[in-house]
Protein backbone atom coordinates (compact mmCIF):
# COMPACT_ATOMS: atom_id res chain seq x y z
CA UNK A 1 0.00 0.00 0.00
CA UNK A 2 1.39 3.45 -0.83
CA UNK A 3 1.53 5.78 2.13
CA UNK A 4 -0.12 9.13 1.51
CA UNK A 5 0.07 11.76 4.26
CA UNK A 6 -3.57 11.03 5.13
CA UNK A 7 -2.86 7.29 5.33
CA UNK A 8 0.20 7.90 7.50
CA UNK A 9 -1.79 10.21 9.79
CA UNK A 10 -4.54 7.61 10.14
CA UNK A 11 -2.00 4.89 10.92
CA UNK A 12 -0.54 7.09 13.68
CA UNK A 13 -4.06 7.64 15.09
CA UNK A 14 -4.51 3.86 15.14
CA UNK A 15 -1.15 3.42 16.90
CA UNK A 16 -2.18 5.95 19.55
CA UNK A 17 -5.52 4.20 20.08
CA UNK A 18 -3.79 0.83 20.25
CA UNK A 19 -1.22 2.15 22.72
CA UNK A 20 -4.01 3.41 24.98
CA UNK A 21 -5.77 0.02 24.78
CA UNK A 22 -2.52 -1.85 25.43
CA UNK A 23 -1.86 0.35 28.45
CA UNK A 24 -5.33 -0.31 29.89
CA UNK A 25 -5.62 -4.02 29.14
CA UNK A 26 -2.17 -5.25 28.11
CA UNK A 27 -1.30 -6.47 24.64
CA UNK A 28 -3.04 -9.82 25.00
CA UNK A 29 -6.10 -8.33 26.72
CA UNK A 30 -6.73 -5.56 24.17
CA UNK A 31 -8.81 -6.49 21.15
CA UNK A 32 -8.75 -5.16 17.62
CA UNK A 33 -12.46 -4.35 18.06
CA UNK A 34 -11.61 -2.16 21.07
CA UNK A 35 -8.89 -0.33 19.15
CA UNK A 36 -11.16 0.22 16.14
CA UNK A 37 -14.22 1.31 18.14
CA UNK A 38 -12.19 3.94 20.02
CA UNK A 39 -11.58 5.51 16.59
CA UNK A 40 -15.19 4.99 15.46
CA UNK A 41 -13.95 2.53 12.84
CA UNK A 42 -14.97 -0.99 12.05
CA UNK A 43 -12.51 -3.81 12.48
CA UNK A 44 -12.56 -4.20 8.69
CA UNK A 45 -11.52 -0.56 8.22
CA UNK A 46 -8.66 -1.03 10.65
CA UNK A 47 -7.46 -4.01 8.62
CA UNK A 48 -7.02 -1.67 5.65
CA UNK A 49 -4.14 -0.06 7.59
CA UNK A 50 -2.77 -3.07 9.50
CA UNK A 51 -3.25 -6.75 8.76
CA UNK A 52 -3.47 -7.83 12.43
CA UNK A 53 -2.82 -6.85 16.04
CA UNK A 54 0.77 -8.08 15.89
CA UNK A 55 1.49 -5.69 13.02
CA UNK A 56 0.07 -2.85 15.14
CA UNK A 57 2.36 -3.81 18.03
CA UNK A 58 5.32 -3.94 15.65
CA UNK A 59 4.43 -0.52 14.22
CA UNK A 60 4.27 0.93 17.76
CA UNK A 61 7.82 -0.24 18.36
CA UNK A 62 9.02 0.93 14.94
CA UNK A 63 7.38 4.36 15.25
CA UNK A 64 8.78 4.93 18.69
CA UNK A 65 12.38 4.00 17.93
CA UNK A 66 13.40 5.58 14.68
CA UNK A 67 11.61 8.86 14.04
CA UNK A 68 13.40 10.59 16.91
CA UNK A 69 16.91 9.52 16.05
CA UNK A 70 16.75 10.47 12.37
CA UNK A 71 15.72 14.04 13.21
CA UNK A 72 18.41 14.52 15.85
CA UNK A 73 21.22 12.98 13.81
CA UNK A 74 20.60 15.48 11.01
CA UNK A 75 21.07 18.52 13.25
CA UNK A 76 24.32 20.52 13.32
CA UNK A 77 24.06 21.33 17.03
CA UNK A 78 26.25 20.35 19.97
CA UNK A 79 26.11 16.81 21.41
CA UNK A 80 24.55 18.32 24.55
CA UNK A 81 21.77 20.00 22.53
CA UNK A 82 21.18 16.82 20.48
CA UNK A 83 21.00 14.62 23.55
CA UNK A 84 18.72 17.04 25.39
CA UNK A 85 16.37 17.25 22.39
CA UNK A 86 16.38 13.48 22.11
CA UNK A 87 15.52 12.98 25.79
CA UNK A 88 12.73 15.58 25.61
CA UNK A 89 11.27 14.11 22.44
CA UNK A 90 11.56 10.59 23.82
CA UNK A 91 9.66 11.53 27.00
CA UNK A 92 6.93 13.22 24.94
CA UNK A 93 6.70 10.25 22.61
CA UNK A 94 6.29 7.83 25.50
CA UNK A 95 3.84 9.93 27.53
CA UNK A 96 1.91 11.99 24.99
CA UNK A 97 1.95 10.18 21.67
CA UNK A 98 1.86 6.55 22.67
CA UNK A 99 0.49 6.82 26.21
CA UNK A 100 3.35 5.22 28.04
CA UNK A 101 3.35 1.93 26.22
CA UNK A 102 5.40 2.00 23.02
CA UNK A 103 8.69 0.97 24.52
CA UNK A 104 7.39 -0.95 27.51
CA UNK A 105 5.18 -3.33 25.57
CA UNK A 106 6.13 -6.97 25.72
CA UNK A 107 8.16 -7.44 22.54
CA UNK A 108 8.09 -11.21 23.04
CA UNK A 109 4.46 -11.06 21.89
CA UNK A 110 5.84 -10.57 18.38
CA UNK A 111 6.67 -13.45 16.07
CA UNK A 112 10.41 -14.21 15.80
CA UNK A 113 10.90 -12.38 12.46
CA UNK A 114 9.22 -9.18 13.72
CA UNK A 115 10.95 -9.45 17.10
CA UNK A 116 14.28 -9.66 15.30
CA UNK A 117 13.43 -6.47 13.35
CA UNK A 118 12.41 -4.61 16.52
CA UNK A 119 15.63 -5.63 18.26
CA UNK A 120 17.67 -4.47 15.23
CA UNK A 121 15.93 -1.08 15.24
CA UNK A 122 16.34 -0.76 19.01
CA UNK A 123 20.04 -1.53 18.62
CA UNK A 124 20.31 1.12 15.89
CA UNK A 125 18.63 3.64 18.22
CA UNK A 126 20.93 2.70 21.11
CA UNK A 127 23.98 3.05 18.85
CA UNK A 128 22.83 6.53 17.80
CA UNK A 129 22.61 7.67 21.42
CA UNK A 130 26.03 6.20 22.21
CA UNK A 131 27.51 8.01 19.21
CA UNK A 132 26.17 11.35 20.48
CA UNK A 133 27.51 10.63 23.98
CA UNK A 134 30.92 9.69 22.56
CA UNK A 135 30.99 12.91 20.51
CA UNK A 136 30.34 14.88 23.70
CA UNK A 137 33.14 13.05 25.50
CA UNK A 138 35.53 13.53 22.56
CA UNK A 139 34.75 17.26 22.42
CA UNK A 140 35.29 17.63 26.17
CA UNK A 141 31.68 18.65 26.84
CA UNK A 142 30.88 15.45 28.78
CA UNK A 143 32.80 13.71 31.54
CA UNK A 144 34.73 10.63 30.42
CA UNK A 145 32.77 7.40 30.71
CA UNK A 146 31.54 4.31 28.94
CA UNK A 147 28.92 5.47 26.38
CA UNK A 148 27.17 2.10 26.54
CA UNK A 149 26.66 2.25 30.33
CA UNK A 150 25.66 5.92 30.16
CA UNK A 151 23.12 5.13 27.45
CA UNK A 152 21.72 2.18 29.44
CA UNK A 153 21.27 4.42 32.50
CA UNK A 154 19.61 7.19 30.51
CA UNK A 155 17.22 4.99 28.55
CA UNK A 156 16.42 2.89 31.59
CA UNK A 157 15.39 6.04 33.45
CA UNK A 158 13.28 7.37 30.58
CA UNK A 159 11.62 4.02 29.84
CA UNK A 160 10.67 3.64 33.50
CA UNK A 161 8.61 6.87 33.40
CA UNK A 162 5.74 4.93 31.84
CA UNK A 163 5.58 2.74 34.96
CA UNK A 164 4.94 5.59 37.39
CA UNK A 165 3.52 8.48 35.32
CA UNK A 166 0.01 9.50 36.29
CA UNK A 167 -1.72 11.72 33.68
CA UNK A 168 -3.85 13.15 36.52
CA UNK A 169 -0.76 13.77 38.66
CA UNK A 170 0.85 17.09 39.55
CA UNK A 171 3.54 17.09 36.87
CA UNK A 172 2.92 17.47 33.15
CA UNK A 173 4.87 15.61 30.52
CA UNK A 174 6.65 18.91 29.73
CA UNK A 175 7.81 19.29 33.33
CA UNK A 176 8.94 15.67 33.49
CA UNK A 177 10.76 15.96 30.17
CA UNK A 178 12.60 19.11 31.27
CA UNK A 179 13.54 17.59 34.63
CA UNK A 180 14.83 14.38 33.06
CA UNK A 181 16.78 16.25 30.38
CA UNK A 182 18.30 18.46 33.11
CA UNK A 183 19.30 15.48 35.27
CA UNK A 184 20.38 13.07 32.57
CA UNK A 185 22.16 15.42 30.17
CA UNK A 186 23.27 17.92 32.81
CA UNK A 187 24.83 15.12 34.80
CA UNK A 188 27.16 14.32 31.90
CA UNK A 189 28.61 17.82 31.64
CA UNK A 190 32.13 18.53 32.85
Amino acid sequence: MSRTPATSDRRIEILKSAAAAFRRRGYHGASVDEIASALEMTKGNLYYYFKNKEEILFACHEYSLLALMKDVQGESTSPEAKLRRLVLAFVHLILDDLHGTALTLDPEALSPPLLKRVIAKRDEFDHGIRTIIQQGIDQGAFKPGDPKMIEFAMMGAVNWIAKWFDPAGQMTSNQIGDAFADYLVGGLKK
